[in-house]
């Protein structure tokens, strides 16, 4: 297996892509308060406490990428204002944040516990994100997974 992952480059790899779009830290936690139902400027702002120069370039690039649509609304002064909304590629990166904070529950979360828990509003269980196969084994890890070259593979020499 291991000598399979040299014949191809990771030049051309998703990950490192997804990481340029999403890689930043401003960047997750700015879905993540999306995700929570913020979508003006000041709200993301006032939950997130970060520069505001810094907060409208993570803003612009979420648009810029597709992931948050800027539309316009008019507040409550009769002032053109615009807010972000989730687009359905970003919707698809739910289950990356909640793996994530899955993640940070377990390995980095205070004495306290976890800050925020997330339950199905139907049935009231804990969410959690779970790697599963196309033939329905769940529970799936990295010993149980095979990494093989795909269509987008680069070859190497």
């Amino acid at each position: 297996m291991h000598s399979d992952r040299f014949r191809y480059s990771a030049a051309n790899c998703s990950i490192a892509r997804t990481l340029g779009v999403v890689g930043e830290k401003w960047t997750l936690l700015i879905l993540r308060e999306a995700f929570y139902g913020v979508r003006r400027f000041d709200d993301f702002h006032t939950a997130l406490g970060c520069a505001r120069n810094l907060l409208a370039s993570r803003l612009k690039t979420l648009v810029v990428h597709g992931l948050l649509e800027r539309v316009g609304y008019t507040d409550e002064r009769g002032r053109g204002r615009h807010e972000y909304k989730l687009t359905d590629k970003g919707r698809d990166l739910f289950p990356v944040v909640v793996a994530l904070m899955q993640w940070g529950d377990r390995w980095t979360a205070d004495e306290a516990g976890p800050a925020v828990q997330m339950f199905h509003r139907e049935c009231g269980a804990p969410v959690t994100a779970e790697l599963t196969c196309g033939a329905g084994h769940s529970a799936l890890g990295a010993r149980n997974i095979a990494a093989v070259p795909g269509p987008g593979a680069i070859g190497v020499a």
